[in-house]
């Protein structure tokens, strides 16, 4: 899969979320069905084309979500470069202590003291399903000129790349 830029779908994507830290995951509420949406680390592992990875704690209210629904929304922002980018898929607990040793590095201590044996420690797969990204130029002059020439002329900003990216065939 190549995007209209000629790099591979999983390339820009992997280069999109790569310096964000933080991303927000959205589960169903398994009581009510209504959105619920809380911080995680991202993994500091590149992108494989398939696979988010979390580490959380297997009885945490957002694997309980997930346990009822296991559709999930992962959404990366990074409004001081114009990266954003909302991810959807499906989620699983996995307890797999080599997996966890593959992604775990001892940043992870501040949530889970005793690293991988922390009681409860586990992690949350995301198999990716499909993304969609926004990607503006960073510089703020850029930005601004163009917005200011869509404002004189009263055509729409374009303000960058915007693509879907479908990883499952």
């Amino acid at each position: 899969m190549e995007n209209k830029n000629g790099h591979s779908d999983v390339e820009k994507f992997r280069e999109l979320i790569k310096d964000i830290k933080i991303a927000m995951l959205t589960t169903v509420d398994e009581n009510n069905g209504s959105l619920r949406s809380r911080p995680m680390g991202t993994q500091l592992e590149d992108f494989d084309g398939h696979y988010l990875w979390f580490f959380t704690y297997g009885r945490s209210p957002k694997v309980q979500d997930v346990q009822q629904d296991r559709q999930v929304n992962v959404s990366y922002a990074d409004p001081g470069s114009n990266r954003f980018v909302s991810v959807s898929g499906r989620a699983l607990l996995v307890r797999d202590r080599q997996t966890m040793e593959k992604y775990w590095d001892t940043i992870y201590k501040a949530w889970f003291p005793d690293g991988l044996d922390t009681p409860d420690i586990a992690l949350l797969q995301v198999a990716v399903d499909k993304a969609e990204y926004w990607d503006a130029p960073s510089n703020k002059f850029v930005t601004l000129v163009g917005f200011l020439k869509a404002v004189v002329t009263g055509q729409q900003y374009e303000g960058g790349e915007n693509e879907k990216i479908n990883f499952k065939s």
